[in-house]
């Protein structure tokens, strides 16, 4: 049996706004994932992605604030830990994080051997300078980044070099959950390709355990993750293996963002592209029912009104509807 490296139940996250008002970003979200399988999130801006990326982490900084649930990491649970014992003997260890727009995270007055030392001598104070210098060119070198990289400052790198130092600074502690936030999002496709292929060649190598990839490209996560969960409006609409929720997927939001989009292993000739109308809720005052209805076209009255939990069907799979499964198919059917 596969070990569980990150757990999470019931998590639920708030902003409070200058106005003293709660946003729940995230809300009650649960998911699971086991050791060697990667994790991909996808969902459009402002779903709550990025939020619930930064709520794994365990360390909140206001306006973001954990309100309940419980995330536990190799049998650790994080949940309420003290921010400084999350700062030394989590972060970085446990779980590491690489933030969208990485590439612009580099002070470019410093070397690139001194942010991993940064990251070294913050959980380790006693390890010797030369000997993370000797460790770091074993960790390029691994991951099939040029050592002298190491000692050039990050505007002398180009955008792809810059993205794929953050990841390797980033990991330089073995952590044992990786949660990549759109890392490939601002890359030409060389570059992307080049990311990916690096994040795969570390999970190939042990030197992450588990990883969540984060973007708003569902096809671009059938090339690099096991599962996919599909957010919206602070919860999670939908989950599958990669293959069904790409070719199949069954809540009317993950159907609209696959119809929104063009999957070259689907064939592009006679698609034709549709917009998903309206915009999501205002989490300040989030509907009472359903919070996808109002840009449903298949939504019923009963919709408004009767949240929906998650529900399981077919091998695991889950999605949160109150229209059946076998309903939903009939009807995109009858509108290829």
């Amino acid at each position: 049996m596969s070990k569980t490296m990150l757990e999470v139940r019931e998590l639920t996250t708030k902003y409070i706004t200058r106005f003293h008002e709660d946003v729940y970003a995230v809300d009650h979200v649960s998911l699971k994932i086991e050791e060697g399988k990667s994790l991909g999130i996808a969902g459009e801006s402002g779903c709550g992605k990025s939020t619930l990326a930064l709520s794994l982490m365990g360390y909140y900084f206001p306006p973001l604030h954990y309100t309940s649930g419980d995330i536990i990491i190799d049998g650790k649970n994080i949940s309420g830990m003290n921010p400084d014992e999350v700062r030394r003997n989590v972060l970085g260890t446990e779980i590491a994080y690489i933030p969208q727009a990485a590439m612009n995270a580099l002070n470019p007055t410093r070397k690139i051997r001194k942010f991993i030392e940064d990251v070294v001598l913050a959980h380790d104070p006693k390890r010797d300078k030369k000997e993370i210098y000797e460790m770091s060119k074993a960790r390029f070198a691994e991951l099939g980044l040029p050592v002298e990289a190491l000692d050039k400052h990050a505007v002398e790198l180009s955008g792809g070099m810059k993205q794929r130092v953050v990841i390797a600074i980033s990991t330089i502690l073995k952590p044992k959950v990786l949660i990549a936030d759109e890392p490939s999002s601002a890359l030409d496709v060389t570059s992307q390709k080049m990311v990916i292929k690096m994040l795969r060649d570390m999970m190939e190598k042990g030197l992450i355990r588990a990883m969540i990839f984060i973007t708003h490209e569902l096809p671009l996560l059938y090339n690099v993750t096991d599962d996919i969960m599909v957010m919206y409006a602070g919860q999670i609409v939908e989950r599958g293996t990669a293959q069904e929720m790409v070719f199949d997927p069954i809540h009317p939001y993950s159907h609209g963002l696959m119809d929104s989009i063009l999957v070259p292993e689907e064939g592009t000739r006679d698609k034709k592209l549709t917009a998903i109308p309206g915009t999501p809720p205002n989490l300040k005052r989030p509907p009472q029912g359903c919070r996808f209805a109002e840009r449903c076209k298949y939504a019923t009255p009963a919709c408004f009104v009767n949240a929906q939990p998650m529900v399981e069907f077919e091998n695991g799979r889950t999605y949160r509807c109150s229209l059946s499964v076998e309903h939903l198919r009939e009807v995109y059917k009858s509108e290829e």
